[in-house]
């Protein structure tokens, strides 16, 4: 489910393809990330989520990159990193002032973050402490995680191991299970969606912490199904909490399931039989089953060595008829900009699309996702045979701030890296090029690190004439 959701999934800032790539494992996507990497850090070292020069880079994201690239065992270029490195560094000691993304007391949280990321390459010493208040009792479970990380890699630490007894009985108490799902007593306060934070994310961060403790040992199986009883849809909720639970898994995997599995999973139901041969390159595929039309029983068996995960989904294709909405408000228009026939659509006609879009809260890093009929061409993109008289007049109101536009093939997309409670509105202008019928799937916003938060708008067929 975790590879699917990957595999598939559409956006493409830079936290996004690092997180892809290692949730994939795939060698080819990183080397991709690490020739965009260079042009993506900004004058103090810090990354930044897209190329774009008015954009400043973001600790949150440095942080994130350096950990999770080394907790993938996966090497970022020597000049690249000691950039990154030294950002965190001015950052930590106030040379490279960044504020927080909205009006919240997170920059002791961020600290600690960098802090982490830097004591994975020895790089942290005690000093970088100073400016921190150490109360771990009221830090949300994430910062306890990081503080744990920190006394665990630094050296010279006052009172190091008494801290670490601390940390450590922290987390434990903040343990909760319902069922069997592994949550933390403070998951109110742990969704700290603008620092790419969740409960998620929190959950396969405890498991990887608890594989390097040897007090942790006799828990790590439970604390491992907990986190596997969060997965939603076959994912967590975050792209973050996707990489660092694949990782989580790998390494639980190579402790505790070290026996390879061999032979068959036999699949059955009452109408249908189904066989899954193990190969020595581990799984790949699955099976599948139509569905049925009334309840049937489905078992499963292992014919083989070892004891294989299985994961079973059900998948059904629902049109969507009516908005959607979860925190966003949407509303799509299409009015004709220049139309041969009065009322009809015909190859060559030019449209402009407004999105009338409403926010009911602050919110972080947010897309507008808006498809277009296929072969049709978004004009804006500066191309040689374009004219800009048919994109003027394109308007762009409200107090959100807009960090990358894409203006695709498939469709028009704008990432925002703010938006503040209350509406925007977003125009953009497309030439029709190809005739026929055209089914669409919805307009959609979502808040990228509040994948609940969105808002769907359902599009009706678009007809083009090849007159």
């Amino acid at each position: 489910g975790v590879t699917d959701y990957m595999r598939q999934y559409p956006y493409s800032c830079l936290e996004q393809k690092v997180s892809v790539a290692i949730a994939l494992r795939d060698k080819s996507r990183w080397a991709e990330v690490l020739s965009q990497v260079p042009v993506s850090l900004d004058r103090d070292g810090l990354l930044k989520y897209f190329p774009s020069d008015h954009l400043m880079g973001s600790d949150v994201l440095t942080s994130y990159v350096l950990a999770i690239a080394q907790e993938a065992s996966w090497e970022l270029p020597e000049k690249t990193r000691a950039r990154m490195i030294e950002g965190l560094k001015k950052f930590i000691g106030g040379r490279a002032v960044r504020d927080s993304a909205i009006s919240a007391p997170d920059l002791s949280l961020r600290k600690l973050a960098a802090i982490e990321a830097l004591s994975r390459y020895a790089e942290a010493t005690p000093e970088l402490l100073d400016s921190i208040a150490l109360d771990v009792n009221a830090w949300p479970t994430s910062a306890v995680l990081d503080w744990y990380g920190i006394l665990g890699r630094v050296e010279g630490m006052p009172d190091r191991d008494a801290r670490r007894r601390e940390a450590e009985q922290i987390l434990r108490t903040r343990l909760t299970f319902h069922g069997t799902t592994l949550g933390f007593s403070t998951e109110a306060q742990d969704a700290l969606w603008w620092l790419m934070l969740s409960g998620d994310v929190n959950a396969v961060r405890m498991v990887l912490a608890s594989l390097r403790e040897p007090g942790w040992q006799a828990d790590v199986p439970k604390l491992a199904r907990g986190a596997l009883s969060r997965l939603q849809r076959g994912h967590w909720n975050m792209t973050t909490a996707n990489a660092w639970g694949v990782l989580a898994m790998e390494k639980f995997n190579a402790r505790f399931e070290a026996i390879p599995v061999t032979g068959q999973t036999k699949a059955t139901m009452e109408s249908q039989q189904r066989a899954y041969q193990w190969t020595a390159t581990g799984p790949s595929g699955g099976i599948e089953f139509a569905l049925p039309e009334g309840r049937e029983l489905l078992s499963l068996t292992q014919v083989g060595t070892g004891k294989p995960w299985a994961m079973v989904q059900v998948k059904a294709a629902l049109p969507l008829t009516s908005p959607l909405s979860a925190g966003f408000k949407l509303q799509r228009t299409v009015q004709p900009v220049e139309q041969k026939i009065p009322g009809v659509w015909t190859r060559g006609d030019t449209a402009r699309v407004t999105l009338e879009l409403e926010a009911q809260s602050d919110m972080t890093w947010v897309v507008v996702d808006d498809p277009v009929p296929a072969g049709a061409t978004i004009l804006g993109k500066g191309l040689g045979r374009e004219t800009g008289l048919l994109t003027r007049g394109e308007r762009s109101e409200g107090r959100a701030w807009l960090a990358y536009e894409e203006r695709r093939q498939d469709g028009f997309r704008a990432y925002y890296q703010f938006v503040p409670k209350g509406p925007w509105t977003v125009e953009y202008t497309v030439r029709l090029n190809n005739p026929g019928t055209f089914v669409l799937p919805a307009t959609h916003v979502e808040a990228l690190y509040a994948p609940e938060v969105f808002a769907d708008y359902p599009n009706t067929p678009v007809t083009v004439l090849g007159k």
